[in-house]
């Protein structure tokens, strides 16, 4: 609703009515998942901890049980706690990892529409900057599953087989940056660049050859810590996929499915 006031100017002569912003004023369970979500993150609640019961929270800030209910479940979708059922249960404090981020760059992939085209030119920009970490920081464990990925790969199973491996040795190179950050990036840049494109037109067994041909090399580049050596074979590597996606695909948007 909005409301107009007008008054005379000093001259004699009306002014403009003044247009009143009506107020936005905020759902009382956005108010209390706020504080309670700034209370979780200067650490008054440590990770495994419970929330104070909703009887509690209902008492100290005389909000309905309904109103509490709903800014747990707020909290619950933003991966700050976990809501446990039962007589032991409650709403216990957890830290958002790597598939929080995740789930949120798939969410903005999906209602956005974000064009093939972006995405591939997102991970050119990126995958580079994750394999020359992981040549800096990689572990036994982690070489242990780049090489996984790429005997799966070796395998020449079938073609869903082939991409899910692709996909585990991307994630995992994110993985042995040890950057969380890029890790959950990554994991929803890849699936959704896997999904948005028509593998079954698109892979060969030429494909796959180059493919492992391209991982081997990268992979080695990261065992041997060499990290020039990471970003320009992969910076290569993800230029050519590029190349090649984009000569047989022509749609403009995407739609990835859901998790």
């Amino acid at each position: 609703m909005t409301d107009s006031t007008s008054a005379a100017a000093p001259n004699g002569s009306v002014r403009r009515p003044v247009q009143l912003t009506p107020m936005q004023v905020p759902k009382a369970s956005d108010v209390l998942a706020d504080d309670l979500r700034e209370r979780i993150l200067r650490g008054e609640f440590p990770e495994g901890t419970a929330l104070p019961p909703e009887r509690e929270l209902v008492a100290q800030t005389r909000m309905s049980r309904t109103t509490v209910r709903e800014a747990l479940r707020i909290l619950e979708v933003q991966g700050l706690v976990q809501i446990r059922t039962g007589r032991a249960g409650g709403a216990f404090v957890q830290r958002p990892g790597e598939e929080s981020i995740a789930s949120t760059v798939s969410l903005l992939i999906r209602g956005r529409q974000v064009r093939l085209a972006a995405l591939l030119e997102t991970r050119e920009a990126v995958e580079p900057a994750c394999a020359q970490l992981a040549a800096k920081y990689r572990t036994d464990t982690d070489l242990e599953a780049l090489d996984r990925a790429n005997d799966a790969i070796a395998a020449e199973g079938t073609l869903a087989e082939f991409l899910q491996a692709n996909v585990d040795w991307h994630v995992a190179v994110a993985v042995a940056s040890h950057n969380e950050l890029l890790t959950g990036f990554m994991g929803a840049l890849s699936r959704a660049i896997y999904a948005a494109t028509d593998n079954q037109g698109f892979i060969d067994a030429s494909v796959r050859k180059t493919t492992l041909r391209a991982h081997r090399s990268i992979t080695d580049a990261i065992r041997k810590r060499d990290a020039a050596a990471a970003v320009r074979r992969m910076t290569r590597h993800v230029h050519e996929y590029a190349s090649a996606v984009l000569e047989v695909e022509d749609r403009t948007e995407i739609e990835v499915p859901g998790d």
